[in-house]
């Protein structure tokens, strides 16, 4: 829309109705009243700053999304350049705060009067990285990132109202302006965009191919490469090596292959992803890793690249490859696989929608998917290799299976593996005793406090110790103390036994001395915490705490699963059947984290004493 109509179609007080209707057909949902009462207010202001510059026919991409993100400009504006003549872009991020000021020792966190103490981005450091996101992405305008320019215009504050914000240094990705600036706001706009229809600027991203940049990929190189040293073996290398001839044969010519590798926990499925990734960037091919996992992407990121911001863009989630063109990639590396979802599709939107792992199959030329299909735990989540399978087939797409044979968790015990599954009847025959395994230890506690006295006994060695629980407590939001100390809940309460310890950090940022939900797995002082299923999924550590809630309980020679027990409303609500599928597997990936060692507690007493006459007559 070019600046002057927006500025016609606010004079009607219909602007933030036809956006809502128009985000709509665009991204499948409605916005809430607050985005559309946002829109209402901030867009005018910016078309006006345009129109009052001799910019009116400036087009202005509203909530335009960053590519390979859920995340959205408010506004790009698209025109050409006016000494250059070349397409020129100015991001702009828009903003109704009046009064603001930077949280202490931080100059990227600013707090906003009115907003709950609730520290927030400064909005140049929010308007800079999307800038740096849409340059590293958009095949136009790499080695041209110069297109592209970032501001933040606080339209309702004056420079005295944020004059603190003025400290964070700015760049060509990022500058601040006020209302009470606006002539050097137009100044700053008139610089970078003529007087002249922004139309073929905007269509040349609307129909534009998402893929790293060259800049990106010299970096990924360098980085990827030289950090992940792994020696594959057997079945991981066939892995490894099938992907790449595939990539070889995709290049050659009109081809496309989807990989498929299946494995146990420990089996070295994200190894094979990692060593892909680095391989591909050496030979200046292109390549994404993705998971459906927010703490597992966080972890691999500053395992792989604790200070390169650039690196850690390669780590994306499989919601972000909704929009993204047919082969923008060579490779798409899937990891955790078995976390696809396949959500329910409104009638309306059918025709326009797929499902995600159709979408990740368009995506790149060679698809790769690495899964454990006893890894679901969610209503939802279909990530399995005949699921892959058929939507491959209906695209006529060849698939090839690598099953991997080793296990590097659980102390590389496959005895240890196959115990768990025939525990949880996940194969066929029934609960076996446990025969002992010189690489792998199993403990039964008789209560919490042995549990984690065990646990403890081994944290505070050399090594590292978990606890986890089935989702059968309440999570409660931390707590506010008189003397505004932040405290977790004693949520996992075990009165009984007169325990009681906090389910992790539910937020991504840290709380009194806790690390963040991503980091509870890496971090030692998540020790102290219980964690839960979607904490330790994909992770591991060398003890393995595990209490089993009654959610799962034995019964009369058999397992008996109770959805009531269980406080993951999304599981808890699915059927019968479902539901004792997802909660064995569940408590078979808690079971599989350990590398030295399991210490298993159930808090039902007849299903601990089936458990312990299975290990301790070894």
């Amino acid at each position: 829309m070019a600046a002057h109509d927006l500025v016609k179609e606010s004079d009607t007080g219909m602007l933030g109705a036809n956006l809502s209707r128009q985000f709509r057909i665009v991204h499948g949902y409605e916005v809430g009243e607050s985005e559309q009462r946002s829109w209402r207010h901030s867009l005018p202001a910016l078309a006006d700053a345009l129109v009052g510059a001799g910019l009116g026919s400036v087009e202005m991409l509203i909530e335009y999304q960053v590519p390979l993100s859920s995340y959205r400009v408010d506004a790009l504006l698209c025109g050409v350049h006016p000494v250059t003549c070349e397409p020129s872009y100015v991001a702009v991020e828009l903003k109704q705060w009046t009064k603001v000021r930077p949280v202490p020792d931080a100059e990227d966190l600013v707090l906003v009067d009115g907003m709950d103490n609730v520290a927030r981005l400064h909005p140049v450091a929010q308007v800079r990285r999307y800038c740096d996101h849409i340059a590293d992405f958009t095949k136009s305008l790499h080695g041209h990132e110069d297109r592209i320019r970032g501001v933040a215009y606080l339209h309702n504050a004056t420079d005295d109202d944020v004059d603190l914000l003025f400290a964070l240094a700015p760049d060509a990705y990022g500058q601040l302006f006020t209302g009470s600036s606006k002539a050097k706001f137009q100044k700053y706009l008139v610089e970078r965009l003529a007087p002249a229809a922004g139309v073929g600027a905007a269509d040349a991203l609307r129909s534009e191919q998402v893929a790293p940049g060259k800049k990106l990929m010299d970096v990924a190189a360098e980085g990827i490469a030289e950090r992940s040293q792994f020696n594959l073996l057997d079945e991981q290398r066939v892995a490894y090596s099938l992907v790449i001839r595939a990539v070889k044969k995709a290049r050659a010519a009109d081809f496309k292959e989807v990989i498929v590798v299946t494995g146990g926990p420990g089996s070295g499925k994200s190894v094979i992803a990692l060593e892909l990734l680095g391989e591909l960037y050496r030979n200046g091919l292109s390549a994404l890793h993705a998971t459906g996992s927010k703490a597992f992407t966080t972890t691999l990121q500053q395992a792989t690249a604790p200070d390169d911001p650039r690196i850690k863009k390669l780590f994306r989630y499989f919601y972000e490859f909704t929009r993204v063109e047919k082969n923008s990639f060579d490779v798409l590396l899937c990891d955790e696989a078995h976390r696809i979802r396949d959500p329910y599709i409104p009638q309306r939107f059918r025709d326009r929608q797929r499902r995600q792992v159709e979408e990740l199959l368009d995506a790149a030329r060679v698809p790769v998917f690495l899964l454990d299909e006893h890894q679901v735990v969610r209503p939802g989540e279909m990530g399995s290799v005949e699921a892959i399978k058929e939507a491959a087939a209906a695209m006529n797409l060849p698939v090839r299976h690598v099953r991997l044979g080793g296990q590097f968790r659980c102390g590389g015990s496959r005895a240890y593996e196959e115990w768990v599954l025939r525990l949880l009847g996940l194969l066929p025959g029934g609960p076996l005793p446990w025969k002992g395994d010189d690489r792998f230890a199993v403990q039964v506690a008789d209560t919490p406090q042995e549990l984690q006295a065990v646990l403890r006994s081994h944290h505070e060695g050399v090594r590292q110790a978990r606890m986890a629980a089935g989702f059968c407590w309440p999570w409660s939001k931390p707590v506010r103390r008189a003397n505004n100390v932040v405290e977790l809940v004693d949520d996992v309460s075990l009165s009984e036994w007169d325990w009681a310890h906090p389910w992790n950090v539910q937020s991504e940022r840290s709380i009194g001395g806790y690390p963040s939900k991503n980091l509870w797995a890496t971090d030692p002082a998540g020790f102290s915490q219980v964690g839960c299923i979607y904490t330790a999924q994909g992770f591991e550590y060398d003890w393995n705490g595990v209490i089993l809630g009654p959610d799962l309980v034995w019964r009369n020679g058999a397992w008996a699963a109770n959805p009531q027990e269980n406080k993951d409303t999304a599981v808890a609500r699915a059927s019968e059947e479902e539901f004792t599928h997802l909660i064995r597997n569940t408590y078979k990936v808690l079971l599989t984290r350990g590398m030295r060692g399991t210490v298993l507690f159930s808090t039902d007493r007849e299903t601990r004493e089936m458990i312990r006459t299975l290990v301790t007559g070894y």
